[in-house]
């Protein structure tokens, strides 16, 4: 069945999120940005139109100045154009520049920083208009249109209402001194604004959210797409067992070079070997410094004689070891009598060689419980069936 049949129910995992992100698909809302823009825009409008104000005041009584020397001059009227010209520049980039960081900030706000140059890139199926009609009425646009037109007339209502109740209050400001009938429109108008703005922030923090949910919404996987997606990260089973046992191969292959430091070496006698290294000193159990099979096995045999390092021969413990051991790591607890008989051999031996006691008897038998043998437990198996 195919994945685009099926309900899109399960949410959308962490790596379908980031891939949109990387494609540019966040959450964005239109109605927290058109909030930043407005509001950041009034209360620069407030706060810089005092100075900016005063500058064109006092810029005016200086080019509407004249006397003899300025109407002779002709380029005086230039220099004082182009002085003008200056503020008003100056005003409206700061202003512009104020603007855009709000709008900026306002979207990473809403849905994060996407570093991706791919929303950028063109798109020539976007230039089909057959498939740019039908996206105009798509369940997507209906909601946007539908709430743009319910936030128009809600705005549209409160102005209405606010300019109802403040026409007679305007009638009065006529009768009013110019700079004080300047002060009251500039709080009416103000009021008014600070209303509107108030109903656009109570939209935005419905939209932000709102946006939230419906991107995710968008992004719902099928129980398909799910699966699709766990084999694609986690790859195929059977390539992922090549990889990990060839990981131990070069593993145990690097571990060589440590045979030379082992205190014996324990054999299967060619099929497998394991070298082993205990200081009492800094370590609490003796330790597995490296392993092999077959011709790694008889690598490490030819390096530990090489060495005058002892090379036993103890299948079952040998076979023990390999299976439930790994490198630089303590021997499993329940083979620590097995290689403790072992290395108290080694150590009479040692002693022997250099003169300082007997040489011990026979090799030891070690006692290796038979469920840590695999091939007891093979023969075990197949002796029940």
């Amino acid at each position: 069945m195919d994945s685009n049949s099926q309900d899109r129910n399960l949410p959308a995992s962490e790596r379908k999120l980031q891939k949109a992100r990387d494609d540019g698909q966040v959450t964005r809302s239109r109605e927290l940005s058109h909030l930043a823009v407005l509001g950041v825009g009034a209360l620069s409008l407030m706060t810089l139109a005092p100075l900016a104000l005063e500058h064109l005041k006092l810029a005016l009584s200086q080019q509407l100045s004249f006397s003899a020397a300025t109407v002779m001059q002709s380029g005086t009227m230039l220099t004082r154009l182009q002085s003008m010209t200056t503020i008003g520049l100056i005003a409206s980039t700061v202003f512009a520049v104020i603007v855009t960081a709000a709008a900026v900030l306002s979207t990473v706000a809403a849905g994060g920083w996407v570093n991706s140059l791919k929303p950028l890139s063109p798109d020539f199926s976007r230039l089909n208009p057959l498939t740019g009609f039908g996206r105009l009425f798509t369940k997507d646009k209906l909601a946007e249109v539908l709430k743009m037109l319910l936030l128009t007339a809600i705005l549209g209502a409160i102005g209405t209402l606010y300019l109802s109740a403040g026409l007679d209050e305007l009638a009065r400001l006529l009768l009013q001194p110019s700079t004080s009938a300047i002060r009251h429109l500039a709080q009416w108008l103000s009021a008014g604004m600070g209303l509107l703005l108030l109903v656009v922030l109570l939209a935005a923090m419905v939209d932000v959210p709102l946006q939230s949910f419906l991107h995710k919404s968008r992004l719902k996987m099928s129980h398909q797409e799910v699966k699709q997606e766990h084999k694609e990260s986690d790859g195929n089973p059977q390539m992922k067992g090549r990889l990990r046992q060839r990981q131990r191969e070069i593993s145990q292959g690097n571990s060589v070079s440590a045979v030379p430091k082992a205190d014996f070496v324990v054999m299967n006698p060619t099929h497998f070997a394991v070298a082993i290294r205990y200081d009492d000193t800094t370590m609490r159990a003796p330790k597995v410094i490296s392993k092999g099979a077959d011709l790694l096995a008889l690598k490490i045999r030819d390096i530990a004689k090489g060495h005058s390092i002892p090379v036993l021969h103890s299948p079952m413990l040998a076979r023990a070891l390999y299976a439930h051991s790994e490198l630089d790591q303590d021997i499993p607890a329940e083979l620590f009598t097995a290689v403790a008989q072992v290395l108290a051999y080694v150590y009479r031996l040692k002693a022997a060689m250099r003169g300082d006691g007997p040489m011990p008897e026979q090799v030891p038998i070690p006692d290796v419980p038979p469920e840590l043998d695999p091939l007891s437990q093979t023969l075990a198996a197949e002796s029940a069936v």
